[in-house]
């Protein structure tokens, strides 16, 4: 009932009203127009414009690019504590006695096996084996779980969950994505600098695991330690209208605000995927090597098992593999040209990686071209560039290549 909806701008600005399948209901979210495109604000856009953030769009909303030094706020999350707003990400509720078996068959990983405070990481895919989103998975009760989709994926998953649950009566679907805000904050001073701040002992969180009531600075925030750049970190779910005095208070301690650039470049540094790039409805999450989060060794059905077992069995055409380059950038899209000056693939993402100094790509390419060390060259603006197969991630926590 909730997937097909339009959008009704009046004005220069005003609230976003929804029609669900007829029915209005007014989602209480701030919009600019941007031509014929409602770009909607984060509770912090206001912040962030405030304080030199350089606003672009992002997956429907005004997001910061950064504060003036994308290289800056990278190097402040690796040595110190960034604060990361992310509060255009997805959330849906999913509730019901057939929850857990509604999302094991939904995604690749399977959600049921998480004990109550746990989290995981998986994909959903297409029948195809093509990835519909990749996405967070928190089990907050027995029956209740929250799952945490990429911004620009909002309403695609909406639509593709909801379908989903069509054939599952006994499931409860809710987005609670605009009255959520998400704040990640990253980097080795991160727990030192949250602590004074929250009424539990910081500690006591393991590696994807949450605690769903934490008063932080006295406001109540689901605190889970989780992240997307590689450090030590957390991320805070709250009410949207508290967001800004959690951001200020984060802020006053020490952590610096960080952009969209950074964040880039951090999850890049990591081998993090970013949907759209290494991931879409056309790359699996077998060929971009999340193996490891594909359940084809345990028992059970989901959604794309058949088409990622006949990939598996009869052998990758293509596999995702880090380059490091002699020169120039690569950037999405650029052909990857073996020895003899065939095009085998192409670059997924490139950056110039501020904490190695030095160019790194993420790129698809044939199983014959991905042993460690082989030699390949990136077309970059009609020029051959060298480049190297390199072992991922590009960076680890106290280990850099």
């Amino acid at each position: 009932m909730l997937a097909c909806f339009q959008l009704y701008c009046d004005g220069q600005e005003g609230i976003i009203n929804l029609e669900y399948a007829g029915t209005k209901a007014s989602r209480g979210v701030l919009y600019h127009r941007e031509g014929d495109f409602c770009v909607k604000d984060t509770p912090l856009t206001s912040w962030h414009k405030n304080h030199g953030g350089k606003l672009v769009e992002f997956g429907g909303y005004w997001m910061p690019l950064d504060y003036g030094s994308i290289v800056e706020e990278h190097l402040a999350v690796r040595q110190r504590a960034g604060l990361f707003d992310v509060s255009h990400m997805g959330e849906f509720l999913v509730e019901g006695a057939s929850a857990s078996p509604f999302l094991d068959h939904l995604v690749t990983n399977p959600p049921s096996r998480l004990t109550v405070g746990q989290a995981l990481y998986s994909p959903m895919c297409l029948p195809t084996g093509g990835t519909v989103d990749d996405l967070l998975v928190y089990r907050l009760e027995e029956q209740k779980y929250l799952l945490v989709v990429n911004a620009a994926n909002i309403g695609k998953d909406w639509e593709w969950v909801s379908q989903a649950s069509q054939h599952w009566p006994m499931v409860t679907l809710t987005n609670v994505s605009d009255r959520t805000a998400l704040l990640a904050l990253q980097g080795p001073l991160a727990q030192s600098l949250l602590q004074p701040l929250a009424s539990i002992e910081l500690d006591a969180v393991s590696y994807y695991h949450f605690v769903p009531q934490v008063l932080v600075d006295g406001i109540p925030v689901l605190l889970s330690r989780t992240g997307y750049t590689g450090e030590e970190g957390f991320e805070l779910y709250l009410d949207a209208n508290a967001a800004p005095t959690v951001w200020q208070s984060l802020i006053d301690r020490g952590a610096r605000p960080v952009g969209l650039g950074a964040r880039d470049t951090l999850r890049l540094e990591a081998r993090l995927p970013l949907y759209g790039h290494e991931l879409s409805e056309t790359i699996s999450p077998l060929e971009a090597g999340l193996g490891m989060f594909v359940r084809l060794k345990q028992p059970g059905d989901f959604i794309g098992r058949g088409a990622l077992e006949r990939q598996k069995s009869e052998g990758l055409q293509r596999k995702l593999v880090g380059l490091t380059l002699a020169g120039g950038i690569a950037r999405a899209g650029y052909p990857v040209v073996d020895a003899e000056g065939h095009t085998v693939g192409s670059v997924t993402s490139g950056t110039h990686s501020p904490t190695l100094k030095k160019a790194i790509a993420l790129a698809l390419v044939p199983p014959s071209q991905s042993a460690i060390g082989t030699s390949l060259n990136v077309e970059i603006r009609g020029k051959l560039v060298p480049a190297e197969v390199v072992a991922t991630p590009f960076y680890r926590r106290e280990t850099r290549i």
